[in-house]
């Protein structure tokens, strides 16, 4: 179901605030109590070891909770749709429990994932768009191979902003033509961020224990940051995106989203494995990392954080206060702060990035779309726009597809100008961006304000974006985790750490660390609105 632009609530405070007052912020909707409210992976496994739960009573618990909170209640529109086997998944894990024991720290936790991730199953796997809904993938995602195989239950997929906001150059984040527009849980008429935007704003309602996101810039970490969570961007060819629907083979990955650290280590701990269709993990390290091992609350201790402050500073004055704060916990933590620290490069790749995007996508996609035979209307991204044209009333009723039209006129990847533009997005990113900071200043990481705190929704003019730190470490291909820093009144504000490739044992480590010192993670009050500043 589509959403008009503005709630009446929302027009109210816009009318107040031009005439010079400040409002008070309305009253929440009420919501009900919730007894798996915030808890934690481990809370919830230990309540299954003890006897208190099952797997089952937890999938019906969140099952309620998703009816009540994201159906009805404030209608966050997060959960696109649900499994109609995640009940008979449920007993199936009961029952080997009690006659084999757990599989181990994930075995009977239901969560959700991101509905650009194939399931081989009843359930759809559509980005968002209605070209996709002719029947389901016609097998699991690699991801979600492991995933089944550490014993979760995949409790349904996740909205998102379709097609990973890659379509047009004014998207509304959040926004699919399946499934409407994700609310930002903190204040409803918010945005998301993102287009892993359902997943952000299910797990910080305490939809499910988890979810999974997919990122290309920005993506997983943002979504996180808007909404008080913790997200990983893993090295590219870390985890698989076999199965997944792709923008670009350079910069794609999915990445764990959790209201916790330890939760998103052990959920990425799930995702990881080899997979040999994917050509990027023939760079991975032999050795697999167990990253709940890196959950060390004395890591910033002697730790070398560099501070990118001249590009990624500025542009909001919440996130550079919270960011400075936590700069501040992270030194009485005993890290020596380098500041600034600063990318030389970081200007250069917003232009490179896009002509790498734009090739990739086409490429990409259309290789993905081969897979869904029948399951599609489009069987290529030319299709796909011809596709779009004749649902535009369904569609495109508020932003076009201008960047698929764009991607469309771009030739192969055996052209000089994506050769070009990709050997100089990577030198940028990783040889004088990234790599050389840490080497100069001997970084353990790097920190930066992700994005500021969460817009007004606006399907009208787009997205209101003013900054933000992700792209680094998306173009280079490189790991970086967001953590909850602060507040800007009742929208979260987030700190990025990013670091070199293969280093997410070492940014999990000093998160973890930064997130005992400082607790700045709260559960969502759904708040209809707040005044506009």
């Amino acid at each position: 179901m589509l959403v008009r632009v503005l709630g009446s609530v929302a027009l109210l405070a816009i009318s107040i605030a031009c005439r010079g007052e400040v409002p008070e912020s309305p009253p929440p909707p009420s919501t009900p109590e919730f007894e798996l409210n915030e808890l934690s992976v481990a809370q919830l496994q230990d309540g299954m070891t003890s006897g208190r739960y099952t797997s089952r009573r937890l999938v019906e618990l969140y099952l309620q909770r998703i009816a009540q909170i994201d159906a009805e209640g404030p209608r966050l529109r997060s959960v696109i749709e649900t499994n109609p086997d995640a009940l008979a998944i449920a007993d199936a894990l009961d029952a080997e429990r009690k006659a084999k024991g757990p599989r181990g720290p994930l075995h009977g936790i239901p969560i959700l994932i991101k509905d650009n991730i194939d399931t081989g199953d009843k359930m759809l796997t559509t980005a968002g768009s209605l070209a996709l809904t002719g029947g389901p993938a016609p097998r699991d995602a690699f991801v979600v191979e492991r995933l089944r195989a550490a014993g979760v239950v995949i409790l349904g997929k996740t909205n998102l902003s379709e097609w990973a906001n890659i379509r047009s150059t004014r998207s509304t984040s959040g926004w699919s033509a399946r499934g409407g527009q994700v609310k930002n849980p903190y204040v409803l008429d918010r945005n998301p961020c993102g287009s892993s935007s359902g997943t952000g704003a299910a797990i910080a309602a305490s939809l499910a224990a988890v979810g999974v996101g997919t990122e290309t810039d920005g993506s997983v970490v943002c979504p996180s940051a808007v909404s008080a969570l913790v997200g990983i961007k893993p090295t590219i060819g870390l985890v698989s995106r076999t199965g997944i629907i792709p923008i670009a083979h350079s910069q794609d990955t999915a990445g764990p989203m959790a209201r916790t650290v330890a939760d998103a280590a052990a959920l990425l701990d799930g995702m990881v494995g080899v997979d040999q269709r994917d050509a990027a993990m023939a760079a991975a390290p032999a050795a697999r990392e167990d990253y709940t091992a890196a959950l060390k609350a004395d890591a910033l201790t002697g730790a070398r954080i560099g501070v990118a402050r001249a590009q990624y500073f500025g542009y909001s004055a919440p996130a550079d206060a919270a960011v400075d704060a936590a700069i501040a916990v992270m030194k009485a933590q005993g890290a020596t702060i380098i500041d600034p620290a600063d990318i030389p490069t970081a200007s250069r790749l917003d232009a490179c990035e896009i002509e790498v995007l734009l090739y990739e996508f086409k490429a990409n996609l259309n290789s993905y779309l081969a897979t869904r035979g029948t399951a599609a209307a489009a069987s290529t991204l030319k299709d796909l726009i011809a596709f779009n044209e004749r649902e535009r009333t369904r569609e495109m009723p508020y932003f076009g597809q201008e960047l698929f039209i764009r991607a469309e006129a771009k030739g192969s990847l055996t052209s000089q100008e994506y050769r070009t533009a990709s050997t100089l997005c990577r030198r940028l990113a990783r040889d004088e961006g990234i790599d050389a900071v840490m080497k100069m200043h001997q970084l353990d990481a790097i920190v930066v304000p992700p994005m500021g705190p969460a817009w007004p929704t606006d399907l009208v003019n787009g997205d209101h974006i003013t900054g933000g730190g992700t792209t680094p470490a998306a173009v280079a291909g490189y790991p970086s985790i967001t953590v909850p820093a602060g507040w800007a009144g009742e929208l979260p504000v987030g700190i990025l750490f990013m670091g070199r490739a293969w280093s997410e044992s070492r940014l999990i480590s000093l998160a973890f660390a930064y997130e005992q010192a400082s607790r700045q993670r709260k559960p969502p009050k759904f708040l209809p609105t707040i005044p506009l500043n």
